[in-house]
């Protein structure tokens, strides 16, 4: 489950992405850097952030284990998409619905943009993103104290690996609750609402590097789960299709 406290997102002073433009969109909680190919309509994105907000609240206002369960819970046959979105993710990974809450955001709305023409999106939400491009990239790692390896490793995406969410929980960083005390758990996923979730599950697992091949038997499991990356303290651990430049 996410908090609703406010942490100032240093790390986009770090995006070094100039063949794309740069839009910033915030409604609350809800706090956006997008990067496309061509110039959006951040009114319309704002529209549409204001739409799935009032989805995601309205169906809290009717059943508010939605918003406070730590596991999975069904949800209703008619509910909003990115409510089914939120329980489907909650269920592979076993965990409170809102614990997918800013992938699945961000999943919509570069899906949306995508469908409106855009060939390169990538939106990052809180440290959760998005990604559809059309030339290799390279997504930073941040895991907070770990000195040897916060901002010193980058993730190689390649074009045939995209659209792609890339989804970080910590128990040391950021305003996510998490039960373990891990610097960073990344997992990279065909879908961002599964890759948040994931990542939020794998991380409750994680207290010293002892724990890193439960989290990663744990990933493993998860069929919408391509890959993991742990790193607590100065210690690292990864499974998957990854590729790491420096």
């Amino acid at each position: 489950m996410k908090s609703t406290a406010y942490k100032r997102r240093f790390y986009r002073n770090w995006i070094k992405e100039k063949d794309l433009i740069r839009s910033h969109v915030k409604i609350r909680e809800t706090d956006l850097q997008i990067l496309t190919d061509k110039p959006i309509n951040e009114e319309y994105i704002r529209e549409k952030v204001a739409i799935l907000r009032r989805d995601i609240e309205g169906y809290i206002e009717k059943d508010r284990r939605f918003l406070t369960s730590l596991k999975p819970i069904a949800v209703e046959l008619n509910a909003r998409p990115i409510i089914k979105s939120m329980s489907q993710a909650s269920r592979k990974a076993n965990v409170g619905p809102m614990a997918a809450v800013a992938g699945a955001i961000a999943e919509d709305l570069g899906k949306d943009l995508l469908n409106k023409g855009m060939k390169e999106v990538i939106i990052e939400n809180g440290g959760d993103i998005f990604l559809k491009t059309k030339k290799t990239r390279y997504v930073g790692i941040y895991a907070g104290k770990s000195r040897l390896l916060s901002h010193k490793l980058f993730v190689r995406v390649d074009p045939e690996d995209s659209p792609l969410g890339i989804c970080t929980s910590s128990g040391t960083v950021g305003h996510s609750l998490s039960f373990g005390k891990a610097d960073a758990v990344i997992i990279l996923a065909k879908n961002a609402a599964f890759a948040d979730a994931a990542a939020t599950a794998c991380a409750n697992l994680v207290n010293s590097k002892e724990d890193f091949p439960k989290a990663m038997d744990f990933a493993r499991k998860i069929r919408a789960v391509r890959g993991i990356i742990i790193i607590i303290n100065n210690n690292i651990a990864c499974w998957g299709r990854i590729e790491f430049a420096k």
